[in-house]
């Protein structure tokens, strides 16, 4: 493979060059600047400081891709976020559904196994396209808020608004392309910055969990 094959995937592209997409790239600071606020209000917390770290390096890789937007950069801006995907439902399962860490470990690998099959099914949808591979995690998030929507109303309430911003944000990334035409900006910029606010208020709806259990 060819990891300096370059990428042209979204609408702002207007060349090869560093600045090619300067409002996808800019908006990348949005992911930086909720790591950097959650880190603080975690409070010193192991998992909210980490999950904030991935948070943090989920904004540099995406910012490498929308500046040299090749196959190796496309890969720094992937792994994080998977791996903030993965971490966040071993949070889940240890701390939301009370799981022993190997239980929740295991449970997030087989979780995390679901949601590539989902993606890869909904890849049957064209008019998805990249955006598949994220399709199923708003629906795994609901089904987790419905699972403690009982035991656990108000984590149950914060993870339902979590999908709901995440739908949403999904929604402008997989337009971008498909509105090109009448506005040459596209709509990748929201995706980073709903998307920002969405994985910063899933590590406050864990900070609020550990508060009235601490």
């Amino acid at each position: 493979m060819d990891w300096t094959r370059a990428v042209d995937a979204y609408c702002e592209r207007l060349g090869p060059g560093y600045w090619a997409e300067p409002v996808n790239l800019l908006t990348n600071l949005a992911f930086m600047i909720a790591a950097v606020i959650m880190w603080r209000r975690v409070e010193g917390r192991t998992t909210g400081r980490a999950l904030s770290a991935i948070l943090f390096v989920i904004g540099v890789g995406s910012w490498l891709f929308h500046s040299h937007a090749q196959a190796w950069s496309g890969l720094a801006d992937v792994v994080p976020i998977m791996v903030f995907i993965i971490a966040y439902i071993f949070v889940a399962n240890r701390d939301y559904l009370d799981l022993v860490p190997w239980r929740a470990a295991v449970g997030a690998v087989l979780m995390f196994i679901l949601i590539g099959l989902m993606g890869w099914r909904f890849g049957d949808y064209e008019w998805l396209g990249s955006s598949a591979a994220y399709a199923p995690v708003p629906l795994v998030i609901i089904a987790y808020g419905t699972i403690l929507r009982r035991r656990m109303p108000y984590v149950s309430r914060g993870l339902w608004i979590g999908a709901v911003l995440l739908m949403v944000s999904l929604t402008f990334r997989t337009v971008d392309m498909q509105v090109c035409a009448a506005w040459p900006l596209g709509t990748h910029f929201m995706w980073h910055i709903l998307n920002a606010v969405m994985l910063g208020w899933m590590i406050e709806v864990w900070r609020r969990w550990v508060e009235l259990h601490r």
